[in-house]
């Protein structure tokens, strides 16, 4: 909503489409009948909330959060770090994001990741951390890899962490994928072309920070997340945005 009190109205065509032929596993799972919008319960904005109190002082520090013996993971370690913010650029504050991604050779830890690639025994990769008042976050991880995907012939993923952004209770999550400027693997993939416009997926595209960056330590990425209006960040849940 505008300050004089119009709504920003949602494009349509701004976040993925549902069914992507190109993206062939959406063919499989996407609705086949009208989308019924369900207006949500008051239990539901309501609760269940996470605790604020239970995150760690490690949890948005992937490089040590999973450490065996003070081991450090192998791969390049950035900052990755921005602001979360609605429609009219204000800050939100005391939101819960979440983050996971493949380590630096494209692996990730889970059962189901049959990649030959190696698990680097001191990267967990998840981590997360509360906005501050100024709707500010930050996490110090490992720059993944990319990695193949059977969707094609040689389909390849490009490097991406996966962004989970929750307001005061769980039914409230909102999911999205973060990608790295300069990758020539974002034009080639099916799910970044699921979104129709160029200018939304850029704004799937993390900028390299160096003002941020850490000599001899790390590069920093700058990547700020909207909420809901024409320049909402592209999500997945559904068509209709956020």
């Amino acid at each position: 909503m505008t300050k004089n009190g119009v709504f920003i109205p949602r494009d349509r065509n701004w976040h993925p489409v549902h069914e992507t032929p190109q993206y062939k596993s959406s063919v499989l799972r996407s609705p086949k009948k009208p989308l019924i919008y369900i207006p949500s319960t008051s239990s539901e904005l309501n609760g269940p909330v996470f605790g604020h109190d239970l995150l760690g002082e490690l949890d948005n520090n992937l490089i040590t959060n999973f450490s065996r013996n003070q081991g450090t993971p192998i791969g390049p370690r950035i900052i990755v770090h921005g602001n979360l913010m609605d429609e009219n650029k204000n800050p939100v504050p005391n939101a819960l994001i979440e983050i996971w991604q493949a380590n630096a050779a494209g692996r990730y830890r889970h059962k189901n990741d049959t990649y030959l690639a190696p698990l680097d025994p001191n990267f967990g990769g998840c981590g997360r951390t509360i906005t501050d008042e100024n709707g500010a976050y930050e996490f110090v991880t490992i720059q993944p890899g990319a990695y193949p995907w059977s969707n094609h012939e040689n389909a390849w993923r490009p490097m991406h962490i996966h962004f989970s952004i929750f307001g005061h209770s769980f039914a409230q999550r909102l999911i999205t994928q973060m990608y790295f400027e300069g990758d020539p693997l974002i034009p080639l993939c099916p799910i970044v072309n699921a979104i129709p416009n160029q200018r939304a997926i850029k704004m799937l595209t993390a900028r390299l920070d160096m003002q941020r960056a850490v000599s001899m330590d790390c590069l920093a990425y700058r990547f700020n997340i909207v909420l809901r209006g024409k320049s909402a960040t592209p999500f997945e849940n559904q068509k209709g945005g956020n």
